[in-house]
């Protein structure tokens, strides 16, 4: 399944072209186990992308997040929280797993090189680049797009989510996905 982006203004066209998002990676987790998108499948896979020296989108959006797999209850059960890099050179697996373990333990960090993250964030149509911040210890900051995807248990992009969509709306769409969805065949 695809995004239907529309090539005309207000969404009415004649036609519509399809955007593929998701597709097959090769990362390394937070405790530095080589995974690919396969080893999450049977779960709903919930995607953010950033980097662990943002001081407040990504640390607002993960603890947002959070509270929202904490009130899915039992549901949460069927979801992978997992926090793709777009900073691979500063978190490595040791980086990620330091971040998330104590502030956001629903999340597994994923990293790996500089292809494989250029791979994975072309795949989720991610924008990321390396910006000068004299503030950063490091001299730069990542700005990037900051949408959160749920991926079905079979690997297949389901939908996105912005910024925009609050606690309670999360909770009820992600919710419907995991109820709705139909479980893989074995």
């Amino acid at each position: 399944m695809g995004l239907a982006m529309s090539d005309c203004c207000g969404g009415k066209s004649h036609s519509q072209q399809t955007v593929q998002v998701g597709g097959i990676f090769d990362l390394i987790d937070h405790h530095g186990i080589p995974v690919t998108d396969r080893s999450y499948r049977g779960k709903f896979m919930l995607l953010f992308f950033g980097f662990t020296h943002c001081r407040a989108v990504c640390p607002a959006a993960l603890s947002r997040l959070s509270r929202v797999i904490d009130r899915l209850g039992p549901l949460a059960a069927k979801l992978r929280p997992l926090y793709v890099t777009v900073d691979p050179e500063r978190d490595t697996p040791a980086v990620m797993r330091a971040f998330l373990e104590d502030k956001f333990p629903h999340f597994t960090g994923l990293t790996g090189s500089r292809d494989n993250i250029e791979h994975v964030t072309g795949l989720y149509r991610v924008f990321a680049r390396r910006a000068a911040d004299p503030d950063d210890v490091a001299g730069y900051q990542m700005p990037h797009t900051a949408f959160t995807y749920l991926v079905g248990p079979d690997g297949k992009y389901i939908a996105h989510f912005t910024d925009a969509n609050d606690e309670d709306e999360l909770v009820d769409r992600i919710g419907r996905h995991i109820r709705v969805h139909p479980p893989l065949a074995k």
